[in-house]
């Protein structure tokens, strides 16, 4: 009996390797950046296997029909998702700007987790191998999280007590 959890984890992408090359198919996004190597289910139902080192980005895609590339690599005006806007510049000095999870611990991981910027493209995000990448600079932090009512008033209070301390 075949696992369906295992089937419907498999997600349409289309790997770009750094020599220009393309291959499509179905890849796990729980297992990416875990090994050297990505295991990728072809559109013929062959498993290849592409090293991590050679690959210069994943497109997580809807439709294999239509064009995988971002209609624009930068964001037209200030991004509205959460997390931090950067920009980054790949060995073969190709650039594009996205948003990533302002989570430290997912940007010490082995590659990056992109959204792009074309929101209503084909691509709904990317996975960027580390060793694909020259460059990263982050440009903003967007959607940050709003101060509570109780912790306006304890900088409140702080403030109150520094201001007395000079008119003393």
């Amino acid at each position: 009996m075949k696992s369906r959890a295992s089937a419907s984890t498999l997600k349409k992408v289309v790997a770009v390797l750094l020599d220009g090359s393309v291959a499509k198919g179905y890849l796990s996004p729980a297992t990416l950046g875990e090994a050297g190597a990505i295991d990728l289910l072809t559109l013929d139902g062959e498993h290849q296997s592409l090293k991590l080192p050679e690959v210069k980005a994943i497109y997580f895609i809807r439709e294999f029909n239509d064009s995988f590339e971002p209609e624009r690599k930068t964001f037209l005006s200030r991004p509205k998702l959460d997390g931090l806007w950067v920009r980054l510049r790949f060995r073969d000095d190709d650039a594009m700007e996205g948003i990533v999870a302002n989570n430290l611990l997912d940007l010490l991981d082995t590659g990056v987790r992109l959204t792009p910027p074309d929101l209503h493209g084909n691509v709904l995000h990317m996975f960027i191998p580390r060793s694909a990448l020259a460059e990263m600079k982050v440009l903003g932090v967007v959607g940050v999280a709003r101060r509570s009512a109780r912790s306006t008033r304890e900088i409140q209070a702080v403030v109150e007590a520094q201001s007395k301390l000079f008119n003393e």
